[in-house]
């Protein structure tokens, strides 16, 4: 995430909202109380909304009145302030959440950038859709690296060398034999969640197969006798 977050309070008049977007170059920001707890977010899709807001008196045949961005309506007062336009409620992201869950919440929701907050919902940093694209670019040998010493030998306390790890193109490749079935099924599924990890190829066995309960012991004719 980028630390360095250009935010406004709710009261900012519009133009100084514009002025901001245009100096730093940026396409949106999020607006911020005096604790610095995110309100809500603003676009440059929001402000086109408000340089096309339509009078204040639509004619008879567009009286029907319907919901904009900051929850006006049409033929309401246009919005002067940073308040009136921005997108409400804000989604945000927590600074521990993962790249993937913060991908998946601007897919589901649409949108570009995620105020990131903090354990007590404060403006922490924002990050956008660039800036997870970025994480792809990381090197092959640096994700490799980070599966074989924190998840192989951190995490599965296993020795180094005891699996093949091959990372071509951010696409891992798992070789090797493990203890239990349940834990290939972890391996891979903490694997997927490395940065720049693009998917994971299972080439790992098992020892034990784990998945199924073990079988009730056979009633001998002696245990029988005994009843």
């Amino acid at each position: 995430m980028t630390k360095d977050v250009v935010s406004v309070p709710p009261r900012t008049p519009f133009k100084d909202v514009a002025g901001l977007l245009a100096e730093h170059d940026i396409s949106g920001l999020p607006v911020v109380d005096d604790d610095a707890r995110v309100l809500g977010v603003i676009s440059e899709s929001d402000l086109m909304l408000r340089q096309a807001a339509l009078p204040a008196e639509p004619s008879p045949a567009r009286r029907r009145p319907w919901r904009r961005a900051g929850g006006r309506r049409r033929g309401d007062p246009p919005a002067s302030t940073a308040e009136g336009l921005m997108s409400r409620p804000a989604i945000t992201v927590h600074a521990d959440d993962t790249i993937a869950r913060a991908a998946r919440t601007m897919a589901r929701h649409r949108i570009e950038r995620l105020p990131v907050v903090d354990a007590e919902d404060r403006l922490a940093g924002i990050v956008t859709r660039r800036d997870l694209l970025r994480v792809f670019l990381r090197p092959d040998e640096d994700i490799r690296r980070e599966v074989v010493s924190d998840l192989v030998v951190g995490t599965m306390w296993l020795t180094p060398g005891t699996l093949e790890v091959h990372v071509l193109d951010g696409v891992v490749t798992l070789k090797g034999q493990l203890e239990r079935r349940s834990e290939v099924a972890v391996l891979l599924r903490l694997t997927a969640q490395v940065d720049g990890v693009v998917s994971v190829v299972d080439e790992l066995t098992y020892r034990v197969d784990d998945s199924r309960p073990p079988r009730p012991p056979e009633q001998t004719l002696l245990g029988l006798a005994e009843d």
